[in-house]
């Protein structure tokens, strides 16, 4: 006899999800965390408006992150090279390749981000929250690196892109 209990599905409902808002330059929708679901992956809904920023250049020591247009253009660096994804693109990138998104010029954009594996990473986009809105010290997302896997890095690829 199978005593193990029978696995069951998430279900993060729209009308009920936690929504974060970075001081107007993006709103983001947290979907399912790894805690919820077995380490196996962090998944996220954000809108940027016309060509606002999203993350600044970064990676993930133990993670790949992807990212999927669901409206809009997104405009990512990926190591050196800057691509602009347009609806239905989808990108992923793998664990220690430096990264940055936001919206196009020009465009808003939808994006469905899913981290696997993942580390709990809500927390640090409530941290990023309280930052914008001025709740919390700038100096604390440099201290949580290790402990959200999320490594800032410089670009001049990005920085060019992006001026």
């Amino acid at each position: 006899m199978n005593t193990q209990a029978a696995p069951r599905p998430l279900v993060t409902r729209a009308a009920s999800a936690e929504r974060l808002d970075h001081a107007q330059r993006s709103v983001m929708t947290l979907l399912a965390d790894s805690s919820q679901t077995a380490g196996a992956l962090s998944v996220t809904r954000s809108t940027f408006p016309d060509g606002g920023d999203g993350a600044p250049p970064h990676f993930h020591g133990g993670a790949s992150e992807s990212l999927f247009v669901i409206d809009g253009a997104l405009q990512v660096l990926a190591g050196e090279e800057v691509v602009v994804l347009e609806v239905g693109d989808f990108i992923s990138l793998p664990p220690g390749l430096p990264h940055a998104f936001g919206a196009a010029a020009g465009a808003d954009a939808d994006v469905l981000a899913v981290f696997t594996p993942a580390a709990d990473r809500f927390d640090y986009y409530r941290l990023l929250a309280r930052v914008a809105a001025g709740e919390a010290d700038p100096a604390e997302i440099a201290a949580s690196g290790d402990r959200f896997d999320n490594h800032y890095v410089d670009s001049p690829a990005w920085r060019k892109a992006r001026s």
